[in-house]
């Protein structure tokens, strides 16, 4: 009688490369206005569907994400943004 090992499941140890913390844009150049009239600058951080990108994806401090969401939102009032892109 021959014994047989049970296969034995190899396990893939998961490897995520972390990244590097965004520096915020605005906190490097300080003389960087957050302006609703400077819309190729908003739209950097506008998704293609119209929405504001979370400070994740932005790469934005908090203090300078709520900054920049006020001004998208001005922006978008006064018609310079569309509020949905086609």
């Amino acid at each position: 009688m021959t014994t047989t090992s049970p296969k034995q499941k190899k396990k893939k140890k998961a490897f995520f490369r972390r990244r590097s913390r965004k520096v915020c844009e605005f906190c490097v150049d300080k003389n960087l206005p957050i302006d609703y009239k400077n819309v190729d600058m908003m739209n950097k951080y506008i998704t293609e569907r119209g929405k504001i990108k979370p400070r994740r994806m932005s790469g934005c401090c908090a203090k300078h994400q709520r900054k920049l969401t006020v001004q998208i939102k001005r922006a978008r009032e006064m018609a310079l943004i569309p509020y949905t892109k086609d």
